[in-house]
């Protein structure tokens, strides 16, 4: 059977109305739609005859309409796969049976009616009557005999009354309503009578039911739901389908596509999170890149550099535009809080289209967004590579290495590789909706090429997924994807790089080689979407799963067909050139959807993003965060090394504004500067800062002045945690406690230990404002690698505090330590840690951390016993002016 691309019935009446054009037609007189292009087209007709009735509540989507479409058809399938495999005549014996119950006038008669209603093409045309069209033969392709058009006419009559039987049909039934020919008394009977003459013929289907039945078993199985009975052909009728397979799965990610245009953030705003699990990298191999000895100990700093520019030029009240302009003593700030790298945001010469939409949009003062590039040279604006070069020296003269972003996803839309290569870009020929429009001004400022954001993103009315690109030589037209992660809407100022097109590949890995040679830690935007499973999922999805991204379901590909396009993880070959050819670069990936471990275990990332941070803690998901930490070092404690926290970055709301100024924020600022991991600071973050900067700003909107108490509270509690990062820094000595109150663990403290040669240190915070108390003791359990290769093997150890603090259980020996943001010093027998632990009680909010701890033996004069019974607990400014007290 030669069948086309979708089928279903178009009465008489709505053709006259929507005009249809008659290529679409079948001979049957079905609406015939070669392609999902077509589809649309049929959809967008239907809707502007809703809308011309005022019935907007009716407009259909071009994939439920494709879906519906592709039912109708399968049933004809179906019916063909009847005749051809069980009974050639089953329609011909059915006729018999109809003109000797109803008699062959009031049959005729019916499908008279019925070819009236629903015309064939040369009926319709008028090229014949339906009298005649009733009276000719076909060629029947499915089993090669001649088929009478009257045989042909019943299987339409049949299949009609089985769409409008169907309650997933109703938004439809303005195509093949069939009211009127219910009005015929006799429909009803034929009806009757037809479905009792399938039950006397031979069954069919997995489930050996009577034709008729059969038909209906997807309806029964999801009366209201299209997907569903897409679903349960797939499941139960895939035997039967054949070559009918990939079309069938193509109609349902058509579905699952516009299922998933109801935009949500995934990044910013009230993220719901689960605790990190590892199940999934259980069959992934483990590949770490090793730090060089400065990695460890990098301490974040981020600054959006065209605010920072405007805000010192109003702190020194002189122009500062270029960054070799920024002042000696900003650099010096830096480097006296503790400050080993400096992130600065906006460097790369950016996208002109960016910054023209953005100002049409209402922002006449708006740049460019920094993530839509024109390419990777330093902005002229901001002095170009000399001014970089100034700055980059004066940096590493403080000990303080530069950072940069590099965002390989995409590109603006008016790039260099659109304007020279748009062979680089996810694209097509055609445009993947009727109802886009690109007529608005053209935003290239390369006479060479024409480049059109589709007109809705200007009225905010739509999202299209592509822009139109034309070569004004040639009129070559593209219409080029956006960069999109399938969870809000699409980068409008952005365009899309093919990574299945391994010149582009190399085309990113070049720049990055460039980026790598001029900065030594690389922050990678939105690095998730570059993974294979990603690039899968958003732009080559598999058959039957649906594209997150509108239209991309008609470039699925099969698991084989996609695993040849790109055999390796780009991320993975771009760690091993970078490794090869620019060793001593720190390489950070932006990733979420639980990737992370992923990102850094397997790709070998140096750092990632951890969000689970900044989310849980800010919203005291205590318990969710601490199981975040036991499942990491219970599976590899590398992973939580090389996390990066932070407590706001630039897609999110301030610090301030998620944490507040007081106790809570410093608690958990805390915890960020003495966990393992990166700690990462915003950009106004210290100066407590209410104002998020967007990445189109050239200034900062607020005038806010820096909170000194603020400030200072950050250099008592904070920059001295700083400067003794290399303690914290590390894994292999890191100690995470329960901390046991009444016979059972309270969650809301976060309890720590950390060495880094003889130093030693204890942290403690109460995320919550309750009072918390209790004891620590025994370690959580991590895990240990031993042995090499296919000998290595995991074990899980446990280790006491004593342990961690390098304790003995002399009678003899006792344990001093400070107390950091007091200054308080203490005194404990070691035995009594050894043997019952340490004990923390915490207000609120309150934290704790312990440092300069050793082990010291008793003097002969007994001093540390009399000190320790004299303080009984309690901290003292100096031991040896209260032993001199005492005395």
């Amino acid at each position: 059977m030669n069948v086309s691309y979708n089928e279903f019935h178009v009465g008489r009446k709505i053709r006259d109305l929507c005009n249809f054009d008659q290529q679409l037609y079948a001979s049957s007189g079905n609406v015939v739609l070669a392609n999902i292009q077509s589809v649309r087209k049929f959809a967008e007709k239907l809707n502007k005859l809703f809308d011309q009735r005022n019935q907007k509540d009716k407009r259909i989507s071009a994939g439920s309409l494709n879906a519906m479409g592709l039912i109708d058809e399968i049933f004809h399938y179906v019916c063909m796969l009847y005749r051809r495999e069980k009974l050639a005549d089953a329609f011909k014996n059915v006729l018999s049976e109809l003109d000797e119950q109803l008699g062959a006038k009031n049959v005729d008669k019916l499908l008279l009616e019925f070819s009236e209603a629903f015309p064939p093409v040369e009926v319709y045309q008028g090229k014949i009557t339906a009298e005649q069209y009733l009276a000719k033969n076909a060629l029947d392709t499915g089993t090669g005999k001649m088929r009478s058009n009257r045989e042909q006419t019943l299987e339409e009559l049949i299949l009609l009354r089985l769409a409008n039987e169907n309650p997933a049909f109703k938004p439809f039934a303005i195509l093949f309503d069939d009211t009127e020919l219910s009005e015929n008394p006799d429909y009803s009977k034929m009806w009757a009578a037809i479905q009792k003459s399938f039950q006397k013929m031979p069954v069919f289907g997995p489930f050996n039911h009577d034709l008729i039945t059969m038909l209906r078993e997807p309806v029964v199985f999801s009366p209201t739901s299209l997907k569903g009975q897409l679903d349960y052909i797939r499941q139960y009728w895939m035997d039967l389908l054949g070559d009918f397979l990939r079309r069938l799965l193509s109609g349902m990610d058509t579905l699952s596509e516009e299922e998933k245009m109801f935009w949500h953030p995934t990044n910013g705003g009230d993220v719901n999170m689960e605790p990190y699990n590892y199940d999934g990298l259980m069959k992934e191999y483990e590949r770490f890149s090793p730090d060089r000895e400065w990695m460890p100990c990098v301490i974040l700093m981020a600054k959006t550099v065209l605010v920072w520019l405007d805000q010192l030029t109003k702190k020194y009240n002189r122009p500062i535009t270029r960054l070799d302009q920024i002042p000696d003593e900003e650099l010096d700030a830096l480097r006296d809080e503790g400050f080993t790298g400096l992130w600065l945001i906006g460097l790369w010469e950016r996208s002109t289209a960016s910054r023209r939409i953005k100002q049409i949009c209402g922002n006449p003062e708006a740049a460019a967004s920094a993530y839509s590039l024109y390419d990777y040279n330093i902005a002229g604006n901001i002095g170009g590579w000399d001014a970089l070069a100034n700055l980059r020296t004066r940096l590493w003269q403080r000990g303080i290495r530069l950072a940069s972003d590099m965002v390989p996803n995409h590109t603006g839309m008016d790039s260099s590789w659109v304007v020279n290569r748009p062979d680089l870009f996810v694209q097509r020929r055609d445009c993947p909706s009727p109802s886009y429009t690109f007529n608005g001004e053209n935003l290239s400022p390369d006479p060479r090429v024409g480049v059109y954001l589709e007109d809705h993103y200007y009225s905010k009315s739509d999202c299209s997924v592509v822009f139109k690109r034309v070569d004004n030589q040639t009129g070559d037209t593209r219409y080029i994807y956006h960069g999109n992660d399938g969870t809000g809407m699409p980068w409008n100022d952005t365009a899309q790089i093919d990574f299945l097109n391994p010149e582009a590949r190399e085309a990113v890995m070049q720049d990055i080689l460039h980026v790598a040679r001029n900065f030594p830690i690389i922050r990678f935007d939105a690095a998730m979407v570059l993974a294979k499973k990603s690039i899968r999922r958003l732009w080559y999805p598999q058959p039957g799963h649906g594209g997150d991204i509108y239209s991309r379901s008609e470039y699925a590909l099969s698991d084989q067909e996609f695993e040849a396009k790109i055999p390796n993880e780009f991320w993975r070959e771009v760690v091993d050139r970078v490794a090869k050819e620019v060793p001593d670069t720190l390489l950070l990936a932006e990733a979420f959807w639980m990737m992370e471990g992923y990102f850094v275990r397997t790709l070998g990332m140096h750092r990632v993003y951890n969000s689970a941070f900044m989310n849980m803690l800010k919203k005291e998901e205590n318990q969710k965060y601490r199981d975040s930490v036991k499942n990491t070092i219970k599976f590899d404690p590398q992973i939580l090394k090389r996390y990066v926290n932070f407590m706001n970055n630039p897609d999110e709301d301030t610090a301030v504004a998620q944490f507040g100024k007081d106790d809570k924020y410093f608690g958990v600022c805390t915890l960020m500067v003495t966990m393992p991991g990166l700690p990462m600071f915003g950009h106004g973050q210290i100066e407590g800062f209410t104002e998020k900067y967007g990445m189109e700003f050239t200034k900062a909107y607020k005038n806010e002045t820096p909170d000194q108490n603020l400030i200072n509270r950050h250099w008592h509690d904070i920059f001295p945690l700083m400067k003794k990062r290399y303690i914290f820094a590390n894994v292999e000595n890191f100690l995470f406690y329960d901390v046991w109150d009444n016979g059972s663990v309270n969650e809301n403290i976060f309890a720590y230990s950390n060495s880094c040669g003889n130093e030693y240190s204890v942290v403690f915070y109460n995320n919550k404002y309750d009072r918390a108390q209790g004891w620590i003791k025994q370690s959580c359990e991590y895990a240990v690698k031993t042995g090499e290769g296919e000998n290595q093997h995991v074990e899980m150890r446990s280790k006491s505090i004593s342990e961690g603090l390098g304790l003995t259980a002399g009678n003899d020996k006792y344990c001093l330590f400070r107390e950091h943001r007091t200054g308080l010093w203490y005194v404990r027998r070691s035995r009594e840690i050894c043997e019952r632990g340490m004990f923390i009680g915490l207000n609120g909010f309150e934290y704790q951390v312990y440092m300069d701890i050793h082990e010291v033996a008793d003097l002969p004069d007994h001093r540390y016993q009399i000190l320790c019974d004299s303080l009984q607990g309690r901290g003292c400014y100096d031991l040896e002016t209260e032993w001199q007290e005492i005395c």
